[in-house]
């Protein structure tokens, strides 16, 4: 396909939908983790907002939270939805354990060393890897529909990385703070191959539990603990 330098091209980098986690684990990159009801609600409430828009590819990661949060949308546009393993969520030793502070695996000595460096991080995928693989993912889905509309389903910590990354601010972070609300979209638009704006919404937001909103402090055993 040609590209113009005034080509338009929007991706939306959508985080998946709240997922059923009876156990209050931090599930990261393990398998058998699926949308609860609620999150498929917000799967549906994302693709009606995106409806009239004039996408043409969209891909997840490839964990079954993200593939089900892109269906909705890929059906609406008549799309399948394709896989790109740099969208994949954050590795993270903690996975499959419950996580807190003075309760769960942070109340267990042996696992302290893990929290040496919360710059690194030293518990998991360095910030600057997901950055990489991040914007390698933005920039392959940006091409994939060069001069229309993308979405690109992934997860909230590699999400705020990326837009960390883009608008070159410094990576380690209080994760409160990340805005980056479930199924929230992270709208990237690019002129030809340069980002000229980055917006963010939230379609879903009245369906989110107040818990889980952006910035709001992370309740344990709650539905979505450790999203």
């Amino acid at each position: 396909m040609s590209s113009s330098s005034s080509e338009r091209t929007v991706v939306h980098v959508m985080r998946h939908g709240e997922v059923a986690n009876p156990e209050g684990v931090l599930y990261g990159r393990l398998p058998g983790y699926h949308l609860s009801d609620l999150g498929r609600r917000m799967a549906d409430r994302v693709a009606e907002h995106l409806a009239g828009r004039d996408i043409r590819h969209v891909v997840a990661s490839p964990l079954e939270r993200a593939q089900e949060t892109a269906e909705p949308v890929a059906k609406a546009h008549g799309l399948e939805v394709a896989t790109d393993a740099r969208l994949i969520e954050a590795g993270n030793a903690f996975q499959g354990k419950e996580f807190g502070v003075g309760d769960g695996a942070l109340r267990r000595p042996a696992n302290w060393p893990l929290l040496r460096n919360p710059f690194r991080p030293s518990w998991g995928e360095p910030y600057a890897e997901q950055a990489v693989r991040m914007r390698e993912a933005l920039a392959g889905a940006r091409d994939a529909a060069r001069g229309h509309e993308a979405v690109a389903v992934s997860h909230q910590l590699p999400i705020w990385t990326l837009r960390g990354s883009v608008e070159r601010r410094r990576l380690w972070h209080d994760p409160r703070k990340r805005q980056c609300t479930l199924a929230s979209l992270t709208s990237f638009t690019f002129v030809a191959d340069d980002l000229v704006a980055i917006t963010y919404t939230e379609p879903a937001l009245d369906l989110v539990p107040v818990h889980l909103r952006a910035g709001a402090r992370p309740v344990k055993g709650a539905r979505g603990y450790g999203a």
